[in-house]
Parts: C-alpha cells; sequence; structure tokens
C-alpha cells in the first residue's frame, strides 16, 4: 500500500463517519479528532502500520494497536492527526472510526445518549459515545476529553 492509499482510505473512512454523524446529529460542527483503520486480517494490519510509520511517529502503544500522530491529512471534517491502526478483530467488522470533538460534551450526552444508536463506554480516565449504524461501514466515536487532549497533543490543525 502506497502512502496515498492511506490517506485516501483514511479520508474515506472520515468522510462515512461524519456521513453517520450527521445523520443522527442535528446543527452539528464538530471536527474530526482522531481516526482508526480496522484491519480486515493480520497481513493488512502489518502493511498499515509499515506505511503509518511513513506518515508519522506511535506516541501511544495500546493492547489493540498502535497510535500515531502523522503529518496532517485534510478531511471533510477538519486536518486529522492522530491515526490508529487496529488489530484484525472479529467485533469489528466495520472499515473504521473517526472520533469527533463535541464543544459541549455534557448537553450533547444528555440529549443524545438515549437515542437508538448511541452508547456510553466509560474508561478508566475517560469515557466516550459510540455511534453505530447498521447501515453504515464505520463507527463514530464522542470521547471527553477528546484524545489530543488526553495525550497533551493539541490539534492546532483542527479547523
Amino acid at each position: 500500500m502506497e502512502i496515498r492509499a492511506l490517506k485516501s482510505l483514511v479520508e474515506d473512512i472520515v468522510k462515512d463517519a461524519e456521513l453517520l454523524k450527521n445523520k443522527h446529529i442535528k446543527d452539528d460542527d464538530s471536527k474530526v479528532n482522531y481516526a482508526c483503520i480496522f484491519s480486515q486480517t493480520q497481513e493488512e494490519y502489518q502493511e498499515l502500520v509499515a506505511v503509518s510509520s511513513k506518515l508519522g511517529k506511535v506516541v501511544k502503544e495500546t493492547p489493540s494497536g498502535p497510535l500515531f500522530h502523522i503529518q496532517p491529512i485534510k478531511t471533510v471534517a477538519g486536518n486529522l492527526q492522530l491515526l490508529k491502526i487496529r488489530l484484525p478483530d472479529a467485533t469489528r467488522p466495520e472499515r473504521g472510526d473517526a472520533d469527533f470533538t463535541i464543544s459541549n460534551y455534557p448537553g450533547f450526552k444528555e440529549e443524545y445518549l438515549s437515542k437508538k444508536g448511541f452508547k456510553l463506554i466509560p474508561r478508566d480516565n475517560f469515557e466516550m459515545i459510540e455511534l453505530m449504524d447498521p447501515e453504515s461501514d464505520v463507527r463514530a466515536y464522542f470521547s471527553y476529553p477528546p484524545l489530543d487532549e488526553q495525550l497533551g497533543i493539541k490539534n492546532q490543525m483542527r479547523q
């Protein structure tokens, strides 16, 4: 896989996640904070990690795969600087996900958590709301605090 193909895949995942988000959320101006590609095979995983390492450096190793701080990729939802490559996982048949930064997370949580497709996922130092739709090949997430803040990598290029 070439860098151009990786960027195109990331742009498609963010675009599809943006469409999913906009289908379920009204009056939203949130920007992408991070994206994840769900590897479908071990071979694809290794290839995606190798190409991603040409775009940036690993800032966090996670049990499900590395998180890279990359050169910005322009997407329909803003510039993307954080990219995760996920190990193949039977519970993640989709192509990937994008995580969006919500300016008023408490209000968002109150308004949308009870709606169909939204689910709260608590973690040790943060929480996120997952949005899934059977008609979509991606997932959308809304983390609080956003991942760039959790990592101390304030995304100056979010516009």
